[in-house]
């Protein structure tokens, strides 16, 4: 599978990111996993063939106020989402059904963190959306 990120695995939809985001709702799950807030949506409609989610990567303007530091850790976290998608794809048999529709990294960090650190947790935190999902 080639590494890249296309605009079909970004997620731009207002509708779809207020539902996301909304307070309080049943169907969004979420956790936390250093440096992340993971929320994430089941996929919208289980029969379709689409195996990667469409993600969307925040990071807080009350803790980084300039923008370069902001857009360094959201390319660092993009990157990283980069290199590990195919695990959804690899570590579960059931990889449609079990894959999530959406999902937002909001990065918690107070700091910034190295490329290392945001690889790793990256890595756990797809992997538990993926076992998260499958339940």
């Amino acid at each position: 599978m080639p590494q890249t990120f296309p605009k079909s695995e970004r997620l731009c939809s207002k509708k779809t990111l207020g539902e996301l985001f909304k307070k309080g709702s049943a169907a969004v799950k979420t956790f936390y996993l250093f440096p992340f807030r993971v929320l994430y949506l089941p996929q919208p409609d289980p029969t379709s063939n689409v195996s990667l989610p469409a993600i969307v990567i925040t990071v807080p303007k009350r803790t980084f106020k300039r923008a370069v530091d902001r857009n360094l850790i959201r390319r660092r976290v993009r990157e990283a989402y980069r290199l590990h998608k195919e695990l959804f794809q690899t570590e579960n048999p059931l990889a449609g059904s079990a894959t999530p529709g959406y999902i937002a990294f909001l990065y918690t960090a107070k700091q910034i963190i190295s490329f290392e650190e945001i690889e790793k947790g990256m890595k756990l935190a797809i992997a538990k959306c993926i076992v998260n999902n499958v339940k």
